[in-house]
């Protein structure tokens, strides 16, 4: 893409504070990765490992919220509300939150160009397919270089790219990559793979072994053998099961010994890998309970959304803008997930205005209605404020009247709630 066909900046100084930084993608070909070829994604047990957390953070939805001066306004650009839903012609924003969650679980960081219009407004977001990527220092100024699977090269500012990252400790500009830590279990996996499909190959192969007292041709050695297997080892033969020679053969036969690991070893091995994606089978199979659910969630979709509505902040909008209150979150807003008692405990948030009918209908998989974006209140759960309102305004003259109307007002409220109770 013409995107990535920047010129490199034609001077590059360096000094000893600023040091190169080098990221080795774990995606690529590496010295220490031939016994999987060095392709994390190409196992079916890390695969698994990423879906659901790939799959939670496609389905969070992006916001662009402005809250000043006590006015909030949700997706008040139209822009901004496009570049979410829509950052690229080939992406919608689920997918390219999923492929950007991807190339983050296996790398431990993922890049995302900003591209901007002539007047500094974005305008696309493009994840950046790299297989390496380094610092590289102008002035005082980062660009990040990114190398491609074709061959070819990109430098970019460190200011137009959003980036994520996980397990950052030892970099100051990348997280710590995952190689060195899931190396040796992948090489185990994939030895014991290697063994298993060794097993089977071998249980085809010599299982008997004629031995003859004198010295035959190549060809009658290899016809005795062929009569030997007709006569006695094929089930059409009258004879099988059941066999007989003379003294001039003796038939042995030859127990396999193939060494295949036990379910215990293998299953402990699959183990380590599920804790080191902080996963586990249930959440892996989708046979989670709610509460199951939720904490995988907060431990690991929960940390991503906040990252990703702080980076895209930083990214999207000047100081003076988020001055001004504009910022970018990343919510769940549908609660697919919940039991169906949980959706109908919701119904009390309705009632107090905490959550609008139509987000309610929404977590029900039901279709919105006119005029459900606006939040509602029952009667009865504002009688507290109309009495505060009436104590403030009782005095010596009028308080017969204020406590007729605050008993009224008590009695109504009995009364809605027993209309209201299922």
């Amino acid at each position: 893409m013409k995107l990535f066909r920047k010129r490199e900046p034609t001077e590059v100084k360096t000094d000893e504070k600023e040091k190169k930084e080098v990221m080795q993608m774990v995606t690529t070909w590496g010295e220490n990765y031939y016994a999987w070829n060095g392709r994390l994604y190409d196992s079916d047990i890390v695969r698994s490992c990423l879906r659901p957390k790939v799959k939670a953070v496609g389905k969070l939805i992006g916001k662009h919220i402005r809250d000043e001066d006590s006015d909030l306004k949700v997706n008040p650009d139209a822009n901004i509300r496009f570049l979410l839903s829509e950052p690229n012609p080939h992406m919608t924003g689920q997918q390219f939150q999923e492929k950007v969650a991807t190339q983050l679980c296996l790398n431990n960081n993922a890049f995302i160009l900003i591209v901007r219009d002539e007047n500094g407004k974005p305008m696309q977001l493009y994840p950046i397919p790299c297989v390496s990527c380094e610092t590289v220092y102008q002035g005082n100024e980062l660009f990040l270089k990114f190398y491609y699977r074709n061959g070819k090269s990109g430098i970019f500012p460190y200011s137009q790219i959003i980036h994520l990252r996980q397990d950052y400790n030892n970099g100051d500009i990348f997280g710590d990559s995952p190689a060195k830590a899931i190396a040796e279990m992948m090489e185990v996996i994939g030895t014991i793979d290697q063994g298993i499909i060794k097993a089977i190959k071998n249980s085809g192969m010599v299982r008997w072994l004629l031995t003859f007292s004198q010295s035959l041709r190549s060809e009658d050695i290899k016809e005795n053998v062929e009569r030997f297997v007709k006569n006695y080892m094929s089930i059409e033969s009258d004879t099988f099961g059941a066999a007989g020679t003379d003294a001039k053969a003796k038939v042995e036969r030859i127990e396999p010994k193939d060494y295949v690991p036990n379910a215990l070893q293998t299953e402990k091995t699959i183990n380590r890998i599920f804790s080191f994606f902080n996963t586990n089978e249930k959440i892996i199979q989708s046979r989670w309970t709610e509460d199951e659910w939720n904490a995988y969630y907060e431990a690991e979709v929960e940390p991503l959304a906040i990252q990703l509505g702080d980076t895209y902040t930083v990214r999207l909008f000047s100081r003076r803008e988020r001055g001004c209150g504009n910022k970018i979150i990343f919510e769940a807003s549908n609660l697919q997930c919940a039991s169906l008692q949980t959706k109908l405990g919701l119904q009390a948030m309705v009632d107090r205005g905490a959550m609008t009918p139509n987000e309610w209908r929404a977590t029900m998989n039901m279709a919105p209605l006119p005029g459900g974006d606006a939040p509602i209140r029952r009667l009865d759960t504002q009688v507290v404020d109309v009495i505060k309102e009436i104590l403030n305004k009782m005095n010596d003259s009028n308080a017969v009247m204020m406590s007729g109307l605050i008993m009224q007002l008590l009695k109504s409220a009995e009364r809605g709630m027993h209309e209201t109770s299922f």
